[in-house]
Order: structure tokens, then sequence, then C-alpha cells
């Protein structure tokens, strides 16, 4: 293998790749020579190690310009001139910085000259490399090249774009391009080493000054080959051109603009009826926003660039008809991409005329985009017959765009200006076409119709979700809500056939119904907005079709095989849900605003089409609780979607609240038809009212929940459901909680849970979610001390327990016993419910219940070290207990809760510490640091939870009265655990995350603290922070530079005011052998240095280093002046060694920058330094 030396051959200066004499020629032969061995090698896997490392040489070898560019004029092995372009990159990219400004403008001269000149060359991926090569060179020098040698490259460019060299040289010109905006689009660009304030600066600058122009030249580009296109059948070279054009053009559009012509961001108004930025339901398809500014109106609107698309595309497609493959190739998808773009096209491209501009720029492409996807049942035939579907799921995707940009009325009207319908009824017409097609063939996922349906969806439900929470009654045309209840009826017809048929099916072909509620969420929610945009006819269609299949069971009982029935139920109950009702997560829903708005003709309440649909379902609910019905009907799956309907119905119509009663007041402007839906309105929400039939449905919902965790055992899924959905809805309102704990359904549930063996067979899950139910009702009970009261006997049971244990004499014999084991697991898991369900109304009593195990605790922590399972819980136990006491305790308490835990971490510590090097087994080795992550997760959290006494506190004395210093407290506990962590168990995401925020949070807020440690436990916080430092998480790394800045501001700012600050910790200390060590501070300024100057890092963590290396700069200027001196000397080329030493210079000085920690100064020193990397970095990492 050739040396790297040998590659060095000089600077790419102007005179090519065959300058010098007959030596230098013999010496770039043999590097060429080498090269190709060496791909050949790689690819006939001969010795590819050695083959590799040849490669890598040329590419790391200083200045190989030359030789590469010899290379690339005259080797035949397309492999070698690959390699030889990708050492140019990777070599100027390192040396940047010393390149002269002509070898810069001559390496990329000759890229450009070399692709321009070897334009039909068969190595396309050869060409394509090249041109990435310049366009990565252009963008590390924009910064530097002024507006004339820019001007210069891209004069080049431009003839070639116009195709002046001819065709090849014209996709030769394009293919640059779009590697220059895809390496200045910050999603696509390639790592550089550089800041992120460099990346940015480009992209701005190319987005004012260039990106119009790209898209004016792309599209000159296009227009030039069109008609040879269209009038020849031998037109090979334009096509090419013109498909790279055009996926040019969609290139560009897909840009993410932030700026206007001016300079000035553009301003987004996510209020206005229009656009909407983000949909309140995540979507399964892809629709990117298109937002230039002003200036691009010319370019996109009125030059006509719209009409000559749609009529190239159609004439592409007529003369084409008969060539089935023409919709698949290249030209034909990157035209339906750029039309599809086009259509999302939105915001101040547009002129202030209340649309009208808008509305003809997507009339014109609705009407190119029509015969793609009309007539529907045509096109779903042709389909089927063997057609393409690209084209139609592409017209499905237009659509989606412009309802993406448009309100729903202006998307219906689009269309009636050309046809007797709107845009509403041919999407409800098309999507009816699809769920036929999925009915007929039983289509499995991933096929057309799948995705067609998918992006159909997201198109209903873009435009309804709009109308779903403006909270003003909307009426839509009545052609439209009867294709939406057409279209609605059609989409429950193919669901119960699905579901009916996955009754009978052995092999589980319909596994998507097989799933989870949650997996069909999303698409079921779509269905939701169809039906309410004919809420008056779909209500009282799913309230029939339900009534229908409940009649057919009590018809049928003993007779005919009910299961098709019941899974079509179970399907009829997850669409009504979503009909009915929205989902709770993170706040109480209200009643879906078109059901408030409609049936104004019901005034009598037990006649309102809602109370008919969802008394039949509660009805049918109820006939659970009939032991026989229970055995022959109510399987454990469709007690799931009977539990999941009552758990989403409850939250929005059980008893609701007075203030949703009455604020309709918004609802409607017209005074008459308000007075009707008001009345309508308070009808339906009294009906389940407190003072009307909601304390019976109550009754019965907590009677059905009792039933699915006695009757059904071992249904995890189902009793999940009940203690997690139905039964936390019940408590989540207060006002239900008074009605709750008066029912008798209630108290024996809480009877049961307190006294009885019952309800132990719960898994353990299932047993904390239930507690922290049953002790949240306490809210309604009378007063504070009732609801004390109620969670003492509650949790009496269990604690008493406890204790009892804890206190045999053969604890340790009689603990083991596996169903003692089960026993202690589950009451943990209840107490910690409880702890998790701490209020200020109960906080006493809850208070008292972990007082009264706390010893308990210990001794089982002593007695289960080796049974891992009981030890996280006990563990975890307390950790939810002292989150939720913390922030009440007055001062002894206070110190009761911080001896226990003190007392707990020693304990765990003793048990722990070298617990895995007794293992030999690797899987069993696993296993244990899976226990100890989770175990010292939970520590951490522990400590965590201490820290908040300092930010939270409700009792009556302030921390300072209370003579507490929870820091030291919380150090000490982190010098406990942390001999437990090893490098291993901070390869634990989320370990590592608890940990580093821990000790972020310390020694920034506590620097004062850290003076005062222990030499030995000192040495333990800084050798993880060093760790930290340098780990592959950003997160990580972001957090200890916080805490490293926290340390040096803090030892500087104390130093000049004349204190210790962190005293000899910051001046070093003599090691074991007498040799004195450097201070902290000392050792993390050279290493920050060395990590930004040397290493590979984020270009988002510059800020955040900036800011720790400034005050560690202040606090160590000496050391700071030493290290920049030995840089400065390692340097053996004097131009490098004066940049370097002004570069150190201006990192102190420039700006302005003194030496006070202020904010202004801070951000001074951030461009600083931002700069200094941009300077230096790339020549001293060759060093």
């Amino acid at each position: 293998m050739i040396k790297m030396q040998e590659y060095s051959n000089g600077g790419g200066g102007d005179d090519g790749g065959g300058g010098g004499g007959p030596a230098d020629l013999a010496k770039f032969q043999s590097i060429m020579h080498s090269i190709e061995i060496a791909c050949s090698s790689i690819q006939m896997h001969v010795n590819p190690a050695a083959a590799e490392a040849t490669i890598l040489g040329l590419c790391q070898s200083p200045q190989p310009y030359k030789a590469c560019q010899f290379i690339l004029e005259n080797s035949q092995v397309a492999n070698a001139r690959f390699q030889a372009a990708a050492a140019i990159r990777d070599a100027a990219m390192r040396e940047w910085s010393f390149l002269t400004a002509d070898e810069k403008k001559s390496l990329i001269g000759f890229c450009l000259c070399f692709v321009m000149q070897h334009a039909s060359s068969p190595e396309g991926y050869v060409q394509a490399k090249i041109s990435s090569v310049a366009a990565q060179l252009m963008k590390r020098g924009w910064l530097d090249f002024t507006s004339s040698d820019k001007e210069a490259f891209f004069s080049q460019v431009h003839q070639a774009v116009l195709g002046i060299h001819g065709v090849d040289t014209q996709f030769i010109g394009i293919n640059f391009l779009e590697s220059l905006v895809s390496e200045f689009s910050p999603s696509t660009s390639s790592a550089m080493g550089l800041p992120r304030e460099f990346h940015e600066q480009c992209r701005i600058s190319l987005e004012l000054d260039y990106l119009k122009t790209f898209y004016c030249w792309a599209r000159d580009a296009a227009l030039s080959v069109t008609k040879q296109i269209i009038e020849s059948d031998a037109a090979a070279s334009e096509v090419k051109a013109c498909t790279a054009a055009l996926r040019l053009l969609h290139q560009i559009l897909n840009w993410d603009f932030q700026f206007d012509t001016s300079g000035r961001k553009i301003s987004i108004n996510v209020f206005t009826a229009g656009v909407r930025i983000e949909s309140s339901s995540s979507k399964r398809s892809e629709c990117i926003i298109v937002q230039p500014g002003p200036a691009w109106c010319s370019a996109l609107i009125s030059s006509g660039h719209i009409v000559w698309l749609l009529n190239l595309y159609s004439a592409l497609r007529q003369k084409f008809s008969s060539e089935g493959y023409w919709l698949d190739c290249p030209i034909a998808v990157s035209a339906r991409k750029l039309i599809v773009q086009l259509c999302s096209l939105t915001g101040t491209v547009f002129p202030s005329d209340n649309g009208k501009m808008q509305e003809h720029h997507l009339l014109q492409l609705l009407s190119g985009i029509l015969e793609w996807v009309d007539p529907p049942d045509v096109v779903a035939q042709a389909i089927e017959s063997g057609k393409s579907e690209s084209e139609m799921l592409d017209g499905c995707r237009a659509l989606l765009s412009i309802a993406t940009v448009t309100t729903p009325f202006v998307f219906d009207r689009l269309l009636k200006s050309i046809r007797p319908f709107g845009t509403l009824t041919l999407l409800s017409n098309l999507m009816c076409e699809v769920v036929k097609v999925l009915m007929m063939n039983n289509t499995e996922e991933g096929t057309w119709s799948w995705e067609a349906r998918d992006i159909l969806l997201d198109t209903w439900t873009t435009l309804l979700v709009s109308l779903d929470s403006t909270g003003r009654n909307v009426v839509l045309p009545l052609e439209v809500r009867n294709a939406a209840a057409s279209l609605f009826a059609l989409i429950v017809e193919s669901e119960l056939k699905v579901a009916s048929a996955s009754a009978m099916d052995d092999n589980c072909e319909f596994n998507y119904l097989q799933a989870s509620i949650s997996a069909m969420d999303e698409r079921l929610s779509s269905y939701a907005l169809i039906a309410r945009a004919a809420i008056d006819a779909t209500v009282p269609l799913l309230t029939r079709l339900f009534s229908e299949r409940f009649a057919r069971l009590h018809q049928g009982r003993g007779m005919i095989d009910p299961t098709e029935t019941l899974e079509e139920l179970y399907s009829l109950l997850l669409i009504t849900g979503h009909v009915l009702a929205d989902e709770g997560e993170g706040e109480i829903p209200v009643v879906p605003n078109a059901i408030q708005t409609h049936f104004v003709d019901t005034i009598e309440a037990a006649k309102h089409p809602v109370v008919l649909l969802s008394g039949s379902i509660i009805k049918f609910a109820e006939w659970s609780l009939d032991p026989e019905a229970r055995a022959s009907v109510f399987s454990p799956r469709l007690m799931e979607a009977i539990v999941w309907f009552l758990a989403r119905w409850s939250q929005t119509y059980l008893m609701p609240l007075e203030e949703f009663r009455d604020s309709s007041t918004n609802l409607c402007h017209d005074t008459g038809y308000q007075h009707q839906s008001s009345t309508s309105r308070k009808a339906l929400l009294s009906f389940f009212g407190e003072h009307n039939q909601g304390k019976p449905v109550l009754d019965i919902i907590v009677r059905i929940s009792m039933t699915t965790l006695v009757s059904y055992p071992g249904e995890k899924d189902l009793q999940e459901l009940t203690c997690n959905q139905l039964l936390h809805a019940l408590v989540r309102r207060k006002n239900v909680c008074v009605h709750l704990v008066a029912l008798d359904s209630w108290r024996e549930l809480a009877s049961a849970f307190a006294n009885d063996k019952t309800l132990i067979l719960l898994n353990s899950t299932n047993q904390r979610l239930l507690a922290q139910t049953l002790v949240l009702s306490a809210y309604g009970m009378r007063n504070s001390e009732s609801s004390n009261q109620y969670v003492r006997d509650l949790t009496r049971h269990a604690t008493a327990y406890l204790v009892e244990l804890s206190g045999k004499n053969d604890l340790k014999n009689v603990a083991q016993q596996p169903d003692i084991i089960l026993l202690v697991s589950c009451l943990l898991e209840r107490l910690r419910g409880a702890a998790n369900a701490t209020e200020p109304r109960t906080q006493k009593a809850i208070y008292e219940m972990g007082f009264s195990v706390m010893n308990p605790v210990l001794l089982l922590l002593e007695v289960y070290k080796h049974e891992s399972a009981v030890v996280y819980l006990l563990l975890k136990f307390v950790v939810d207990w002292v989150d939720g006491q913390i922030s009440y305790l007055e001062a002894q308490e206070t110190n009761i809760v911080i001896d226990f835990c003190t007392r707990l971490l020693q304990l765990y510590s003793s048990h722990n510490i070298g617990k895995m090097l007794m293992t030999q087994s690797s899987s069993l080795l696993g296993e244990a640091k899976t226990e100890k992550y989770k175990d010292l997760r939970a520590l951490f959290q522990l400590l965590s939870n201490l820290c908040s006494k300092d930010l939270v506190d409700f009792s009556s004395d302030s921390i300072e009265a209370q003579a507490i210093n929870i820091s030291q407290v919380v150090f000490f506990g982190l010098h406990i655990v942390t001999p437990l962590m090893s490098g291993d168990l901070l390869k634990y995401p989320k370990l590592c995350h608890d940990y580093f925020s821990l000790l972020s949070h310390l020694l920034e807020v506590y620097p004062e603290t850290v003076a005062q440690l222990s030499t030995e436990a000192f040495a333990h916080v800084l050798g993880t922070l060093d760790f930290g430092l340098h780990h592959q998480d950003s997160e990580i790394v972001d957090m200890c530079l916080r805490a490293l800045r926290a340390l040096a501001s803090y030892h500087y700012n104390e130093t000049g005011a004349g204190k210790v600050g962190l005293a000899a910790q910051a001046a070093g200390i003599n090691n074991s052998n007498g040799n004195p060590e450097e201070g902290v501070l000392s050792r993390f300024l050279r290493s920050l240095l060395q990590l930004l100057l040397f290493e590979d890092y984020s270009p988002d963590m510059v800020g955040t280093a900036a800011d720790a290396l400034f005050p560690l700069i202040l606090c160590e200027p000496r050391l700071y002046q030493r290290l920049g001196s030995e840089l400065i000397e390692r340097q053996a080329n004097p131009p490098f060694k004066s940049r370097l030493a002004n570069a150190l210079q201006s990192l102190t000085s420039s700006n302005q920058l003194s030496s006070t920690l202020d904010r202004v100064n801070y951000q001074r020193f951030r461009k600083n330094l931002t700069n200094f990397l941009i300077e230096v970095r790339g020549f001293l990492r060759t060093m």
C-alpha cells in the first residue's frame, strides 16, 4: 500500500490534473493504478481491508487534489473516479481554511467543467458524485465568496441549463442545481463539522437570492424541450432533461420557506379560516404546505406555468394512452408530483383579493386532475382490470392538498363552476367506489384501495375537523349532507361485513379487526367526522343497526350461533363511541358541536336520537349483569368494547358539568334557531344529569365494572380498561364523585377491595390503578375528615398486614413463601396506587399510611434483597409516596421522611455493591443489569423528588426556618448511589437521562454545596460529569455543559467577590503519590477545548458549549494562554500559525467582549466561538 504522504501533491491550481513533469506524471499514474486495484479488489472481495486502507490513505493525505484530478481525467475504472471525487471532497472540507481563494474556486471550477465535458458519460453515479462534490464545496465557501464569484459559477451553470451546449449538458446542469438545493436544505445537507449558524446563514442566503432564479431556470429548461417530447418518439435525451427539471421544480417547492425577498420572516396566521397548519387528527398521508413570499407570484401563478404543466401531462397522457407502463415512467411521475405540490400553494404568494386568485389557481389544477379520478367507478374498474393505480392515488393526494389550503365551502364550490355537483360530492363518490372495492375483495392492507381510502379519509378529516371544532352552527349544503350520509352508510356496511366475515375466519386474515381498540382509533375518528357532517341521518342509522342486532340476539338465543352478530356489535360499539363522543385525554370533552346544534325539533329528552342510541347501548350493557346472558353472549372481547364505550361516553354525557349546559349562547347567530337548539341541547344533557337518569346509569356502570373485575379472572386487558379508563373516567369529575361514593354498588366495590380476597387476583398494574381510583373518589365525601377516614379504611388492611408480617419472628422463612411474595407485591401496588392519588384533601391519611409502613419497608427490603421484583416495588412505592407528600410536610415530618430515605439508600447500597460481579452467566448478567437499572432509576427519581421541596413547599414554615438543607441530603444520597453506577448501566438511555438530569439540576441550583463535598464524593460527581460530556446523546451533553457553566460561573463570581468559591476543588490537590493534579476547572477547560477542536459533536451544542467555555476561560486565563500557545507551536506552517494566533486572540477580545458574566457577554462569546470554529477547526483536525 502506498503511504499517505505519497498522495500529497500540492494544491488544486489552474493547471488541472496533468500539471508537473515526468516525475509527477509517473507518481500520479502509480497512485491511479493503486486506487484502481483497490476498487477492483473491493468489488471482487479480495483482501478488502487492505483495499479500503489504500482508498482511505488517498482521502486522508494532505492536498491530494492534482492526483485526484489526474485519476478523474485518465482512469478507465468508474469506481476509481468515484473515489477520487470523494477524496477531493474530504480533503477540501478538512483543509478549507488554509486553501487560497483561487484554489477553492479552482476546485469547484474543475468539478463543474468535468461534469459538463463528460455529460454523455454512461457512468451516471460518478457524474452525480462529482456534481455533489461541487455543490458541497460551493456551500462550504458560500459565505466567503463574493457575489461576482458566485455569478461566475452560476453563469456557466445557467448556460448549461438553457441547453446551449446540448441536452446532455442541460441534464448535468439541472442535476447540479438539484445537488446544490439539497445541500442548502437543512434536512438533506451533508455534515461539515460546522456550527448550525453557518448552515442557517447559507440557507437564508440561497432562499433570498437564488432559489426563485433556479426555479425559473428549471421551468425554462423544461419548456425548451416540451415540443420535441410531444412531437417526437425518439426524444430520450429531452425526456431525461425534462424529467430532471420537473424533479428540481418539485424539490424547490418542498423548501421550507421562511423569508420573503426583503429578508423579513414570513408570518403565518394560524387563525385564518383557510390554511390549517396542523390538524387535530394525525394524518396517514404526507401533505407539505408551500408558502413562498409574494415575489414568487409571477414565477408560479401569473406566468402561465400551471397551464403549460397541465397541458404537457395531458398531451403525453393522450399520446401514450395505449401504453400501460407510461403512467409509472419517470416523467409522468415527476409531472404529477409537481402538480400535486402546486395544489398546496398558499400564503402571501397570492395577492389580497379575497382569495379569488387562489381559487382560480386551484380550479385550473382541479380541472386537469379530474380525468385522473373521474368518473370514480370507471377509474376503479380500470385499476381492478390491471391499469396502474399511481395516477388515481396522485389525484387523491391532490384533493388532500387542496383541502389543506381551503375551507370546506371553498373546496366544495371549486367544481361547481364546471360540473353540476360540488367537489365534496366528487370526494364522496370517489370514497364510495374505494370502499366498494374493499368490500368486494376483502382487500388486505397495503393494496391500492387501502392507500386510497387512507388518503381520502385524511381529506375528509382535514375538511371536517375545522367545522367540528368551530363552536358555531355551520350548516353544510343538502347535497353534501346527503353525500356524507350515503358514504357513512356504506362505510358502516363495509365494516360490518368485515366484522361478520372475521367471526368465521380461522386463518385470522382480518388481523386489523383483532387489533386493539387504540390501533383502529385513527380510522374511526375520521369515520366519526363524516358521520357528524350528516348527524341527522347517521345517528338514527346507528340506532337502527344496533337495535336490529340486539333483537337478533334475543330472538336467536340457544338456536343460532351468535358469533357473527357479536362481532358486528363489537364494530358498532367502536364506531358509535367515536361518533357520539371525543376522547378525553388531558381534558374533559364536551358534546360534539354537530350534536349540540342539530335535532332542534326534539324537545322531549327521552325521544332525542342521541338519548335513544345511548339508551339502547346502556340497556345492552346492563344485560351483561345477567349471569346466564354473560355466559352465552358477553365474551371478554365484547366486554372490552362495552367498557371502552361506557368510558368514552360517560365523560361527555353522564352528569355533565353545569357550565357546559349553559354555554350555548355562541353556538349560532339566528335567535329563533338558537332558542330551538338550546332547548334540544338542554333536553339531551339533562336526561343523563344528576336529577334525571344520571344516578341509575352511574350505578349500572359501577356494577358492570365490578362484574368485569370479578367474573372475568385473568382477562388483564379487559380489567385494565375497566380500572384505567372506565372507573378513572368516573372519578375525574368531582361532581360525579359526590354521587359515586353514595352508591351502594361503589361501597361494595370499596369494601371488596379493602377487606375481601375477591380482587386480590387482579394483576399488579390493575391493583395499583384500582387503588388510585378508589382513593381519588374520596373527594366526593362531605369534608376533609370524612375523606381521610375513607382512605384509612381503604388502606388499613394492607398496612396492618405488612406491619404484622414484618413483626414475625420467622419473617425470613415466612416471607419466602410464593403466596406471601405474591400477596406482598399486590399490597405494595395498592399502597403505591393510593400514594399516586395524593391530593391536599387526603394528604394526611396517605402520609399516615406511609409512616406506618416505614419500618416494615426497610425490613422487607432486607428480607427480599434477592427478590428483585419485590425490591423494585418497595422502591417505587417510596418514590411515589415521597413525590406526593414532600411538598406538604412540616419540619418534623420532613426530617422523618429524609431520615427514612437515607436509611433506605444506605440499606440498598449495602446489599447491591458488587452484586453483578458474582454473576457468571451472560444471560443472568443481562438480567441483573436490567434489574439494577430499574432500581437505580427509581432511586434517582427519589432524590429528584426530595429536591422538589426547595421548589414547591406548601408547609407553614419555610425551608430556612426548618433548618433542613435539602441539597446536602440529596448530595449525600447521590454519594451513596453513584458507586452502584457503571458505564454499562449508563448505556440505558432513561437511567442515563435521569442521572444527568438530577446531577445537572444539583450543580446548577446548589453549586455552593459542591465545595463542601468530600474529596471522594466530589471525584464521583465530576467523574460522571466528564463521562457525560463525551456522551453520544446530545441532550446528555447539553445537561453536562449547563452544569459546567453553573460551576465555573459560581466560582468566578464568588472569587471576584473575595470569597473562596470552589476552594481546593478548583485549585487542585496532590494525588496519592504526592504529585499535584489539575483542579476541576482546569481539567474541564482542557477537555472542552479538546472536544470543540478535535472531536465530533452535534452543531446544535456549540451555543451551550460557548456558555460553559466562557466562564472556564475567565477562571483559568493562564491555562487558556498556555493551551493556546501549545496549539500554535504545534503548527509547522507559518501562515497557519499566524491564523491560529489571530483566531485565539479574537475568541476572547472581539465583539467588545468583557470579563463580566452577563447575558450580553454570553451572546458575544457565542458569536466569537462560532467564527473561531469556522476559521480553525478544519485545519486543526488534520494535525
